[in-house]
């Protein structure tokens, strides 16, 4: 276990590294606005432009680093996979077709099991991209597009362990990611397309997917007296019932709250006009379920009627939300 000045030592210690790793990316920010904004946007260009995938490569932690730029790329609208370049080796150049990209990640950009897939790239002319802190190293003197990063010291106190400088790189690529996503007018909508499970999945479904509708949708129309409402709201079981106006628009909503803010007085044999909230919360369709819970949490509300043009088509209640996971 331990001890106090143990816990003191490890809480400087991580201190320093968040310090040191903080530095890195601000260094990062600089080169943007430097040497690096030209052969990034020239990257997104390229990219942006295939026809093809785009094949991310790279050794250990870089590695590690591009599998996930390569898993963040697919799930945001830019086909890709990961190749690893030992596997390239012995078969897996057969995956790189002339139509991709390879982004290949090297912080010394003199990884020998790079060489067969640099050779590859520049043999069958396909576009390298290169993400590497080696201005000089092969790799940047072969590749079409060198994404240099700058030099920044790593959070281990050796300078041994990849930490900051892998930061960087995943920084580079969630950036890269994030302007193709930008660039290809990738939509929620897109993004549900390749999320549809789990929480996010959940977050992105359309209220039209869960809403109520029909004979299930609680409904009375103005003038209507508050006996018949309150059996409207016990029926349907939503605690509430939407108010219609003349014109089949929604006029108002009255909620169990009402019907407690008018309890003292002679409720039923008021209408339902005068104990209704006029001007309810409401959302259309295409909502997010994400954004149908925010509007639910922050109005202390337990439901939302849905409405299009003003005119409700379905109900969307709190257990619906929670049920579909949504958070």
């Amino acid at each position: 276990m331990l001890k106090v000045h143990d816990k003191h030592a490890a809480i400087l210690s991580a201190a320093r590294t968040v310090s040191t790793e903080q530095a890195g990316i601000v260094a990062l920010a600089s080169a943007l606005d430097d040497g690096l904004a030209e052969p990034f946007a020239e990257a997104v260009e390229r990219i942006a432009g295939i026809t093809g995938r785009v094949i991310v490569t790279g050794v250990g932690k870089s590695g590690h680093i591009g599998s996930k730029l390569a898993a963040t790329l697919a799930s945001t609208g830019t086909p890709a996979f990961f190749v690893h370049p030992a596997e390239a080796n012995h078969g897996d150049l057969g995956m790189i077709a002339r139509d991709d990209v390879i982004i290949a990640m090297s912080w010394s950009g003199e990884t020998v099991e790079l060489n067969g897939i640099i050779a590859y790239s520049r043999r069958f002319s396909i576009p390298l991209i290169a993400v590497t802190a080696g201005a000089k190293s092969a790799l940047a003197r072969e590749s079409d597009i060198v994404l240099l990063l700058p030099r920044a010291p790593e959070a281990c106190p050796h300078g041994l362990a990849p930490t900051t400088s892998t930061l960087m790189q995943l920084v580079i690529g969630d950036a890269l990611a994030i302007a193709l996503l930008e660039a290809r007018g990738f939509t929620a909508d897109h993004f549900h397309t390749f999320h549809p499970g789990g929480r996010l999945g959940a977050n992105l479904m359309k209220v039209g997917a869960i809403m109520h509708t029909g004979e299930r949708l609680p409904l009375a129309a103005s003038g209507t007296g508050m006996r018949e409402a309150i059996l409207e709201i016990s029926r349907k079981g939503f605690g509430c019932v939407g108010i219609i106006g003349a014109d089949g628009t929604l006029a108002g909503i009255i909620t169990d709250g009402d019907l407690r803010r008018h309890v003292e007085g002679d409720l039923l044999s008021m209408t339902v006009d005068q104990v209704m909230t006029r001007e309810p919360k409401t959302v259309g369709p295409d909502t997010l379920a994400a954004t149908a819970l925010q509007i639910v949490n922050s109005s202390a509300i337990t439901a939302l009627v849905v409405t299009e043009g003003n005119r409700p088509v379905g109900i969307v209640h709190l257990h619906d939300l929670l049920r579909i996971g949504a958070a």
